[in-house]
């Protein structure tokens, strides 16, 4: 078994999700007591979001390139970023280490490529939907995203910062993420992905008549498939 490099803390509360679908995973594929071999490294959320805010993006892949690496030198055969929004400084991290970067966008990609969809709607932080370095990875796939107009990605986005990232779930919160699903659907949406791994803490499947797509979910399980491969 590979060991998988967790750069979590992100926020935490979805990197606790990573951990338990891994090891879940894992432990169906081989059974008994077997879970997965992990070495995380949490960093402090405020200091991260805070260089986000100012746009002080080369600082913000710098701190996640050196985490990387001494994840690598501990061990690590593969490195997993558990947020959507800081694979914007993926490459940064690539470039730092000697072993691979799973990529959050490719696991997505190829589930709804296998459900032969041409439209989805993207939710997450306003970097992830307005920005290139998520939607970018699309290019090519024959898959159309689409993102909410500039109130609801305002919208979004408090959501995401100001209660997910907290633990806070607000049933009115819910109800307007529902709405703009729903309006995206009726004008031709075929799927949702959930582009921000705090967003499935608040969006259930049966809320929703469109498949919905959690990102930080299929990125755990191709983490733990990788490390079995």
């Amino acid at each position: 078994m590979k060991k998988i490099g967790l750069i979590g803390g992100m926020s935490w509360e979805s990197t606790t999700e990573y951990y338990r679908i891994i090891n879940e995973a894992v432990r169906e594929t081989l059974g008994e007591l077997h879970s997965a071999e992990i070495i995380l490294y949490s960093v402090d959320f405020y200091t991260i979001e805070e260089l986000q805010h100012e746009g002080k993006w080369e600082e913000a892949g710098r701190v996640l390139a050196d985490i990387a690496v001494k994840l690598e030198r501990a061990g690590a055969d593969l490195i997993v970023i558990c947020t959507n929004t800081m694979h914007k400084v993926a490459r940064q991290v690539e470039d730092a280490i000697g072993i691979p970067l799973l990529h959050i966008a490719e696991p997505t990609i190829q589930a709804i490529g296998a459900r032969k969809l041409e439209r989805v709607l993207l939710l997450g932080t306003r970097y992830t939907m307005v920005e290139d370095f998520y939607k970018g990875r699309y290019a090519g796939s024959g898959i159309e995203v689409w993102i909410p107009n500039e109130a609801d990605r305002d919208a979004v986005n408090r959501i995401i910062f100001e209660e997910l990232c907290l633990g806070v779930i607000r049933e009115d919160s819910r109800a307007k993420m529902l709405a703009m699903i729903e309006k995206a659907g009726e004008k031709g949406a075929q799927g949702v992905v959930l582009g921000c791994t705090e967003l499935e803490l608040l969006i259930r499947e049966q809320d929703v008549a469109l498949p919905i797509f959690k990102t930080a979910e299929l990125h755990a399980e191709y983490a733990a498939k990788e490390a079995l491969r």
